[in-house]
């Protein structure tokens, strides 16, 4: 397959469980995610391992506050690994799977002449409100939904932080953070960076619930 055509046969790959999210920069847009099923899942988590995906299916869990985990996998081994990740839903984790082996790989060979050997997290799964504001409408964290990303560790021993990097004196790790977003926002119904607000001005954010919506 030629390579300007893999983006597009992933992309009618995924059209049965959740759709291809457009890159849109612009809140709104009524997209919704698909209702779950056991047949979705099942395609989903089979897809994730033709890919070469590691993963464990996980038992559904819903709390009394709301809170789920459903159509959830544990992240094994997806190329580069990732810490702090708990239960993820398999429609987040499969395009999370290949913005680590696709666009990190190739933009850290890009702009930092390595490798990352390492991302560090700040969770998936976690059951609170929008921002961890009380009063809040219920975080897509607290579906299982959400992915934080909050540095990189290279091979050469750099660890390379969103915090610190994003608008950092090297122009290099600047392109590579801004090279990551942008492809991000092709992968991801919702991306969040530095430049969308103060709570988000140390990691990246990515989810799967309504958009798109790319800052």
């Amino acid at each position: 397959m030629r390579p300007a055509l893999r983006p597009f046969a992933a992309c009618i790959a995924l059209l049965s469980l959740a759709g291809c999210i457009p890159a849109g920069r612009s809140p709104g847009g009524g997209w919704r995610p698909p209702a779950e099923s056991p047949e979705r899942f099942a395609k989903c988590v089979a897809m994730m391992r033709a890919e070469g995906s590691q993963i464990d299916a996980l038992p559904d869990r819903n709390f009394d506050n709301g809170c789920s985990a459903t159509s959830a996998v544990k992240l094994v081994a997806i190329g580069i690994p990732v810490t702090n990740l708990g239960a993820v839903k398999c429609t987040l984790a499969a395009p999370f799977a290949r913005w680590i082996r696709e666009d990190v790989t190739a933009q850290a060979t890009r702009w930092l002449n390595g490798y990352v050997t390492r991302i560090d997290s700040f969770g998936s799964f976690a059951c609170r409100p929008v921002n961890n504001q009380a009063g809040n409408r219920l975080s897509e964290h607290g579906r299982a939904n959400a992915i934080d990303i909050a540095a990189f560790r290279l091979k050469d021993g750099r660890r390379i932080t969103v915090k610190e990097g994003w608008n950092g004196d090297d122009p290099q790790i600047r392109g590579f953070l801004r090279a990551l977003h942008k492809s991000a926002c092709g992968r991801f119904s919702v991306v969040l960076g530095p430049e969308a607000n103060a709570l988000h001005h140390d990691h990246f954010h990515f989810d799967m619930g309504r958009g798109p919506y790319c800052r």
